[in-house]
C-alpha cells in the first residue's frame, strides 16, 4: 500500500463529519484525495436543507401559524431524514473513491485493470447521483417552508435554496466526470439523462424560490 493510499485509508475509516468546520476545510484544502467536491457538495446541500428546518423550528407552536402546524411538522421530519442522508453521503462518496485510486494504480498490461476501473467507476457515480436525488427532494422541501413557514426568516429559506442550487450542480460535475469514461455507453448515458432531468426541474426551482424571497425581502 502506497503512502498516499495509506493515508486515504485514515480518512474514510474517520468520519468526516464528525470533524469540526475547521477540520473539514482544512483536509478539504489538503493534498489528499478525500474529501473532494463530491463530499462538499453533500455537505453544502446539508447545509442547506438545515436552513429549512431552522425556519420550521423557530415556527413550530406559533399561533399564527396553528394552521400549517402538521405541515411544518412533517417538514422538520423530512428535512432531519435528508439532511442525515446528506452527511452520510459525505463519507460515502469518500469510501468510494477508495477503491477508484487502487484500481487507477492497477499497471495497464495488467488483463484485470480495464474491468476493475469500470466496475469503480460505476461505483463512484452512485454517491453523486443519490446526493442530487436528496438535494431535489431538499429544494421541494425548501420551497414549501417559503410559503408556509415564519416569514421572519424568509431570508434563511433563500440562502437554502441557493446552496441547494450549487449543491446540486457540484454532485453532477461528480457523476460527468466519471460517466464520461465508461465503456457501458447505457449505463452512462441513463445515468447521465437522470442527472440531467434533475438539473434541469430543479435548478430553476431553486433559483426561483431565491428570487421569490429576494422579490418579498427588497420589494
Amino acid at each position: 500500500m502506497s503512502e498516499g493510499e495509506s493515508r486515504l485509508g485514515v480518512i474514510v475509516a474517520e468520519r468526516l463529519t464528525d470533524r469540526s468546520c475547521a477540520e473539514f476545510a482544512s483536509v478539504l484544502a489538503a493534498k489528499e484525495s478525500v474529501p473532494g467536491g463530491g463530499g462538499a457538495a453533500a455537505l453544502v446541500g446539508a447545509l442547506g436543507v438545515a436552513l429549512g428546518s431552522m425556519v420550521g423550528n423557530f415556527t413550530t407552536g406559533k399561533k399564527r401559524y396553528a394552521d400549517v402546524e402538521g405541515d411544518i411538522q412533517r417538514m422538520l421530519a423530512d428535512g432531519e431524514r435528508i439532511r442525515l442522508r446528506l452527511l452520510d453521503l459525505t463519507e460515502e462518496d469518500a469510501a468510494a473513491f477508495y477503491p477508484l485510486s487502487v484500481a487507477y494504480g492497477i499497471p495497464r498490461d495488467d488483463p484485470s485493470r480495464a474491468r476493475v476501473l469500470e466496475e469503480a467507476t460505476k461505483g463512484a457515480c452512485a454517491a453523486p447521483v443519490e446526493m442530487m436525488r436528496q438535494i431535489c427532494s431538499a429544494i421541494e422541501l425548501l420551497e414549501e417552508m417559503g410559503e408556509k413557514g415564519s416569514k421572519m426568516l424568509l431570508s434563511d429559506v433563500g440562502c437554502g435554496a441557493l446552496l441547494c442550487r450549487a449543491a446540486l450542480e457540484a454532485a453532477s460535475l461528480n457523476v460527468f466526470v466519471n460517466t464520461k469514461t465508461l465503456a457501458d455507453r447505457a449505463f452512462a448515458e441513463a445515468t447521465e439523462a437522470e442527472c440531467d432531468e434533475m438539473l434541469a426541474t430543479y435548478i430553476p426551482r431553486a433559483e426561483a424560490c431565491a428570487a421569490a424571497v429576494m422579490s418579498h425581502i427588497r420589494g
